[in-house]
């Protein structure tokens, strides 16, 4: 039994303080005040007094395998990156990751190890497979030959078959991107035959699309959710657009918000010098993570422009907001784990309460992922939750203060973790 602790149960209950809870064969058997929950005989007891519990968090996108340190190749999607990715999320209390679009067969087969035989310091590993774009025109390289390259209708509904046949879990992802001219961008006939194939296949279908009209019209072809809102090209959410979102009050949009980090926190963010940065990343990753060519009034510049105003139309629309941070899928996307603790920063530096960005960054993206065990801290589900040293309510930058990670009611044993990465980079050094 665990107590003592501030409780954050994840959807914006108020925390219970002075909480208790016990957990039993990997999940929580249960919950409440101390002294209101009866510890079953021989039980060990956990003090967590001082400290603030919350669920483990659930990341609906980003692409594993690919990233390395610095280096971004196909030659680095292998078993044993793959596994350093799901223990690095692991490590920073991330329950499960969805990796959208860009497998490999190794990804499919490890997918498959993982689910018979759960480890207990690495992240649940979901998979939408591959995706579907035009031949040549999905994601950059060099993940842009992983999805299947379709031309035809015909071609597009057998890729999702095929999708099917391999079980993915649960999403279709569908490019619909130009790259300002680059490649050619998936037709509507293409996407709508995606579309109504996942659907008769009893799949959903979630879009990598940034311009504004293309989401609209994706929108009216049945898409259940969005990799990434239209903001990201610098567009305003018009009356239309909130519009067909209320007409589709289950559509989902992932917001992907800190990618422009140096916009939000600067141009040297004050969170460069975390302890959990160093604990995890060489001094090259974090040297990227600075843009001295940022303009100093640039997050003034943000808080004021479209994206905290779209999120704010969207919200008072009642768009569902899920957590996913792309990490993986470009140049300076390494930090798997940190980024969805910024992702939950960048929300509240948008304009929503900590409460409100832990909500999305658990339960949310749980409920998403059609994840019915994870999200929250209550009876019955997975026993996934981090132990932190400081209240994130508070401040949302204590989601990073973590004293203790427990994914299935089992501890990450994150010492362990992080002598093995500082060995290594030890050795990269001489």
């Amino acid at each position: 039994m665990f107590e003592g602790a501030r409780l954050i149960i994840g959807d914006e209950r108020p925390p219970i303080e002075n909480a208790a809870f016990v957990v039993e064969d990997g999940a929580f058997a249960q919950v409440g005040r101390a002294g209101d929950v009866q510890a079953p005989g021989g039980a060990a007891r956990v003090s967590l007094a001082g400290k603030t519990v919350m669920p483990a968090l659930v990341n609906a996108h980003g692409h594993l395998g690919y990233r390395k340190g610095a280096s971004f190749r196909i030659e680095n999607y292998t078993r044993e990156n793959l596994i350093d990715h799901l223990q690095r999320l692991a490590y920073h209390g991330v329950a499960a990751f969805m990796s959208l679009g860009t497998e490999r067969d190794l990804g499919y087969a490890l997918r498959d190890e993982l689910r018979a035989s759960p480890q207990p310091d690495m992240a649940l590993f979901l998979t939408a497979g591959r995706g579907l774009a035009m031949p040549n025109g999905g994601p950059a390289p060099p993940l842009r030959d992983a999805p299947y390259g379709v031309a035809t209708e015909a071609e597009a509904r057998a890729a999702v078959r095929e999708l099917a046949a391999k079980k993915i879990d649960g999403y279709v992802k569908i490019w619909v991107d130009d790259r300002e001219g680059a490649v050619k961008k998936l037709t509507p006939e293409l996407y709508t035959a995606a579309i109504d194939e996942a659907h008769a296949l009893g799949l959903r279908a979630i879009t990598h699309t940034q311009d504004r009209e293309d989401v609209k019209a994706i929108l009216r072809a049945g898409i259940d959710g969005l990799a990434h809102p239209s903001w990201r090209m610098g567009q305003e959410v018009d009356d239309e657009l909130v519009g067909l979102f209320k007409e589709r009050p289950n559509v989902f949009v992932l917001l992907t918000l800190w990618s422009t980090r140096n916009q939000i926190f600067g141009r040297r963010p004050a969170w460069i010098d975390d302890p959990l940065l160093r604990e995890t990343f060489t001094e090259e990753d974090i040297r990227l993570l600075e843009n001295p060519k940022v303009p100093e009034d640039a997050p003034a510049r943000w808080k004021a422009g479209v994206v905290p105003q779209g999120m704010a139309k969207l919200k008072a629309a009642g768009v569902r907001f899920g957590l996913g941070d792309d990490t993986g899928a470009t140049n300076g996307a390494q930090y798997f784990g940190y980024g969805s603790h910024l992702e939950m920063a960048s929300m509240v530096e948008a304009g929503l309460t900590p409460a409100e960005a832990i909500t999305i960054a658990t339960r949310n993206s749980a409920e998403i992922l059609k994840l019915d065990r994870l999200g929250t801290v209550d009876a019955g589900k997975s026993a996934d939750f981090i132990v932190l040293d400081a209240n994130p309510l508070e401040n949302i930058h204590n989601t990073r203060r973590i004293s203790a990670v427990y994914l299935r009611g089992v501890e990450v044993d994150r010492a362990a973790l992080r002598a093995r990465w500082a060995a290594g980079r030890v050795t990269a050094t001489k």
